[in-house]
């Protein structure tokens, strides 16, 4: 289960009207649902530095940023798309 801090709200910021985007947390569950990774490898990925690091929510509790995990994964693609459009040039 999500553990869900997540509220748009508009701000009247003189001429225009602006959206906040409250933060939502995501439970180790959704994190691994989301990446495709067990427990051991996104810890070892976030020792490393090569992962969002978790959020301590108590003395058993942690969680991980919605914004930081779909980054990460945003720029996973990215490195993949980066490496198709190099090797596609190189074939030419």
């Amino acid at each position: 289960c999500d553990l869900v801090l997540f509220v748009i709200f508009q701000i009247n910021t003189g001429n225009s009207m602006e959206y906040v985007q409250k933060k939502k947390l995501l439970r180790l569950p959704e994190v691994i649902s989301r990446t495709g990774y067990k427990r051991s490898n996104i810890y070892q990925l976030m020792n490393l530095g090569d992962f969002p690091k978790s959020v301590q929510l108590g003395p058993r509790a942690v969680a991980w940023l919605s914004s930081e995990i779909d980054q990460w994964i945003d720029d996973r693609v990215k490195e993949r798309d980066q490496k198709l459009s190099i090797e596609s040039s190189i074939g030419q």
